[in-house]
């Protein structure tokens, strides 16, 4: 049985990603067991499980501001520790797996391709692109630039003028497993639709918002993105 380690297991993803039952074994370390931080010991970790894959979620998500409060945090962990994370890949030819943002692109026209130019939106998306740097220089690596959120909506307002391709955690982890063997970049996300339409689905509560030109936040109004090489690759696989 070929073996996973996700880093970050704690994470609102990974833990939605332990319920999951697959043909794999998954190892999901706690950070006294794998520190991205800490070089050594995560050698010593990976060296003793020696799984095929590494799927890395550990870093710094929310709040989004908290990249522009604390940068420092922001660069250890998601610039630094995924550096970390591929220089150990790399040392014992394990399969990477990076969870990347689809903030990573410029967020105005919408519809990106994975070979669109990249302009992150925020200290965050520079965060993850930083990363992003560090695991292009594995070739045995996949990057997923990914447009997720977990269910239910947790927001009580949605944006009815920001259109992204939101999935639910539950949608990301199938199609996870049928690109581990992947390399290179690949967009995951659902239909392209206003934010507050997709909330609305799940929860019939949720009011209406809109993103004002003046409103600081960091948001994009158009980071949707083109799902055109996804869905060739899952028509392939079925």
């Amino acid at each position: 049985m070929k073996k996973i380690i996700i880093t970050g297991g704690t994470g609102r993803f990974g833990q939605t990603l332990k319920k999951y039952k697959s043909k794999y074994k998954l190892f999901f370390p706690s950070k006294k067991q794998l520190n991205i931080l800490k070089f050594k010991s995560s050698l010593y970790y990976l060296k003793n499980i020696k799984p095929n894959y590494l799927v890395h979620l550990a870093g710094l998500s929310r709040p989004m501001n908290i990249h522009n409060k604390e940068i420092e945090k922001s660069i250890d962990l998601n610039i630094i520790g995924t550096s970390n994370i591929t220089k150990l890949c790399s040392r014992f030819k394990i399969k990477l797996i990076y969870f990347s943002t689809n903030y990573v692109y410029p967020g105005v026209k919408g519809n990106y391709s994975e070979k669109d130019a990249l302009l992150p939106v925020n200290n965050y998306a520079w965060s993850k692109l930083g990363g992003e740097s560090a695991v292009h220089l594995y070739k045995n690596s996949l990057i997923l630039r990914v447009s997720m959120t977990e269910k239910p909506f947790v927001h009580k307002r949605a944006f009815v003028n920001v259109k992204s391709n939101f999935l639910y955690h539950e949608d990301v982890i199938p199609i996870l497993f049928k690109l581990l063997d992947k390399r290179g970049i690949i967009n995951i996300g659902g239909p392209t639709q206003s934010i507050f339409h997709f909330a609305k689905k799940e929860n019939k509560q949720v009011k209406k918002a809109y993103l004002k030109k003046n409103q600081n936040i960091g948001m994009p109004y158009n980071s949707s993105m083109s799902l055109k090489k996804l869905k060739i690759i899952l028509k392939k696989k079925d």
